[in-house]
């Protein structure tokens, strides 16, 4: 059980930073307009938003720094393109978690049936 424990805490500690980046709305409205896939500009990014050029990147560099958007560059332009391992990561280790649950409520039902 222990061991269980100390895996979930590690993969906790590793993927902190990604669960933090996606914990801002701003964000992970970025995210999900770079999901499909497509490398937009910062200007291609602020457009039908309420966010200025000056905002967008400093919300990017916290992406960038948890592994979910890349920089590319095209001539003088910075393009951004979101990578999908880090939310993959994190998936697996919610999933982790949630089977970690699933077991020690089972052995409270088994517990608590057994007592009756």
């Amino acid at each position: 059980m222990r061991a269980n424990r100390k895996r979930a805490a590690d993969g906790w500690r590793g993927r902190a930073p990604a669960f933090a980046a996606l914990g801002d709305a701003t964000r992970l409205a970025l995210v999900a307009r770079l999901s499909n896939g497509e490398a937009r500009s910062i200007a291609e990014l602020t457009a039908g938003s309420k966010l200025t050029r000056q905002a967008i990147p400093k919300h990017l560099r916290v992406l960038e720094r948890a592994g979910m958007v890349r920089c590319e560059r095209a001539g003088r332009e910075s393009r951004f393109a979101f990578d999908p391992r880090p939310v993959e990561e994190m998936r697996s280790y919610l999933e982790m978690v949630s089977a970690e649950w699933d077991a020690a409520l089972g052995r409270l039902r088994e517990f608590v049936e057994g007592n009756k």
